[in-house]
């Protein structure tokens, strides 16, 4: 039965508070838990309007375990710069993470970080192209929305797009199906992107620990307030992303 037939469990909904920093209901933050991170390379989330997942999206958490790291929801901006909200002199040292139809398991690589052209293909000096990034850009929507911000934000060619070939699926698994297997939840990018960059797996540890106990508070609210954790609708997993 869904809240609009059932008004008790809709009304139960409204006065249960949401948390001001992760955006979720307070039975499913996990907030306390989260230590930020020190590390080089900032960190800019841009989330499509129509993809803020109270219950199961991770852009906000993500952005917590970094002390440089910003969310905009939005379509467009005029530049990295506006996007970010303060001046980038070089956007080539910034990298754009957007898989679209490029696949690391399609490239002549087994990296897990692979920084790619215009066309799609493999760029030279990867170990030079990488090490030099200052900061990542991140799209957080189902691959309609990701390609929307992809397309709309034209500066995001003057940035270093990167692509991931994770070596194990998303943590998400019945929770969020994924149409791809290099299709990971934000905060797992952003761990398996900021730990390879910075060549320190404690981020990647950390992140995922993270997402693993947003996963089991959020398994465990659904069986005891499913009002709060609702069934994941299904959706078009053809066109699905994350990011």
């Amino acid at each position: 039965m869904s809240d609009q037939s059932n008004p008790q469990a809709g009304a139960a909904v409204e006065a249960v508070p949401d948390c001001p920093r992760c955006g979720k209901p307070l039975p499913l933050c996990i907030c306390d838990s989260v230590t930020p991170i020190e590390s080089k390379i900032s960190v800019l989330i841009l989330q499509h309007p129509q993809e803020q997942d109270r219950a199961l999206g991770t852009a906000r958490l993500t952005a917590m375990h970094f002390k440089d790291a910003t969310v905009k929801i939005g379509l467009s901006w005029p530049s990295l710069s506006k996007a970010l909200g303060r001046k980038v002199d070089d956007p080539s040292r910034w990298a754009v993470l957007y898989l679209g139809s490029a696949k690391v398991a399609d490239l002549d690589t087994d990296a897990e970080i692979v920084a790619i052209n215009r066309k799609g293909e493999v760029e030279p000096h990867q170990r030079a192209i990488l090490s030099d990034i200052e900061g990542v850009v991140l799209l957080d929507g189902t691959w309609s929305q990701a390609k929307a911000l992809w397309w709309r934000n034209a500066w995001m060619l003057k940035c270093q797009r990167v692509i991931l070939g994770p070596k194990r699926p998303s943590r998400y698994g019945k929770l969020r199906k994924e149409p791809r297997r290099d299709g990971l939840s934000t905060i797992e990018a952003a761990g398996l992107l900021l730990a390879g960059l910075e060549k320190r797996p404690e981020i990647a540890e950390a992140l995922n620990a993270s997402f693993e106990r947003m996963l089991v508070r959020y398994r465990q609210v659904q069986a005891e307030m499913p009002e709060l954790a609702p069934k994941p609708k299904k959706r078009d997993y053809r066109r699905r992303k994350r990011v």
